[in-house]
């Protein structure tokens, strides 16, 4: 069995294309080209499920074409529409920090230079232009910018985020 906590995302069925089970889909890492990954994971009611990759072509630097082995019709492949596609964390290492989806951080632990351990990022606003961690607090929320200057390293086997914040930024 597949467990969550085993894999990344790297992108997203968007849709069918043409009437052959090939699909549309976005990426924000093509570590599947450089590394010659055999499968993409899918969650599919509730449990993560492999599909091996028949062929895959790039239309711009964020979005491709895919077919999956076993899917031939627009039918099937209407199914994937709006899935996460996610890849085993064995490919980690060979992706750029840059290159991840936020959302992937939810559940890190936020560790500031000077302050210690900050909280566990319950989630990552990206409503606004500055993207935000958000850790629950006792009486509120800290709300602290995900910018990568303030990023010094990421241990992803650990869940950690490290980062140096400007001093007062958690006073306000």
């Amino acid at each position: 069995m597949i467990l969550k906590s085993s894999v990344f995302p790297i992108g997203q069925i968007t849709k069918p294309h043409g009437v052959n089970g090939e699909m549309s889909f976005s990426f924000t890492s093509d570590v599947f080209d450089s590394e010659d990954v055999p499968y993409f994971i899918f969650e599919i009611e509730g449990i993560l499920v492999p599909f091996f990759l028949d062929e895959y072509r790039f239309k711009s630097n964020s979005t491709g074409l895919l077919k999956l082995d076993g899917i031939s019709s627009d039918v099937q492949a209407r199914e994937f529409s709006g899935l996460t596609i996610y890849l085993p964390k064995t490919y980690l290492d060979k992706v750029e920090d840059a290159e991840i989806e936020l959302d992937y951080f939810a559940g890190f632990t936020l560790f500031d230079a000077e302050k210690g351990v900050l909280g566990i990022i319950s989630e990552v606003d990206q409503t606004t232009d500055n993207v935000l961690f958000v850790i629950p607090t006792d009486d509120d929320e800290l709300l602290i910018p995900a910018g990568e200057e303030y990023i010094t390293e990421i241990d992803h086997d650990k869940k950690i985020i490290y980062v140096h914040l400007p001093e007062g930024l958690l006073d306000l």
